[in-house]
């Protein structure tokens, strides 16, 4: 497989749509895997843009039918994140996006360990992200609390990942992203082939 992976995790409200939308907007070879899930969709969202939404009757029978590379639990909804599609994009070259929980990230990693880098992204403190949370009007507030406690959670597997992005400043924090994007071509390549085509003289 030519493409790489790259897998973005971090607390929802942390940023991470925000920073999936600036890769979008810079890389035109670029395939964002879009996960599945059972939760209900929030105000605005389209079935095929956000999520795929599906019934917990279906998640349940593509799990059987092995049709997931991950999939995880979280909140009483299920989340997974569909096979054919995401090798079909690596064989083509593509840089493959993903924004799941830490689990999916151990899951992809374990997958593909030679092609997968990892971010993790939150904000600087539990204050900001209820603050964000809040923002989006969307949750109630013992959602937002198990939100939070749910985030420490996760901010206990940072060292599982590549690279740490403290989201404070949006604008800082997408300049860190595209540099990261780009660096991937040179993480990964074929020593002996290289240097096969590097050698030209005749001895």
């Amino acid at each position: 497989m030519q493409g790489h992976i790259l897998v973005l995790s971090g607390p929802s409200g942390s940023g991470k749509s925000t920073l999936c939308n600036a890769l979008k907007e810079n890389f035109t070879n670029l395939f964002f895997s879009i996960s599945t899930t059972t939760r209900l969709p929030r105000i605005n969202e389209k079935n095929g843009r956000e999520y795929f939404f599906t019934s917990k009757e279906e998640f349940l029978a593509d799990i059987r039918e092995n049709k997931f590379l991950e999939w995880a639990k979280v909140h009483n909804n299920y989340y997974g994140t569909s096979r054919i599609p995401v090798e079909k994009a690596l064989e083509e070259g593509k840089l493959v996006v993903f924004d799941i929980d830490v689990q999916g990230h151990k899951n992809i990693r374990q997958y593909y360990p030679e092609l997968t880098k990892s971010i993790f992204i939150t904000t600087p403190n539990d204050l900001v992200l209820k603050s964000r949370l809040k923002q989006r009007n969307t949750d109630t507030e013992e959602i937002i609390q198990t939100r939070i406690k749910n985030a420490y959670q996760e901010m206990l597997s940072i060292d599982e990942f590549d690279y740490l992005i403290i989201n404070d400043n949006i604008e800082e924090s997408i300049r860190k992203i595209l540099a990261i994007a780009h660096t991937l071509p040179c993480t990964r390549f074929d020593a002996k082939s290289i240097c096969a085509k590097w050698k030209t003289i005749e001895k």
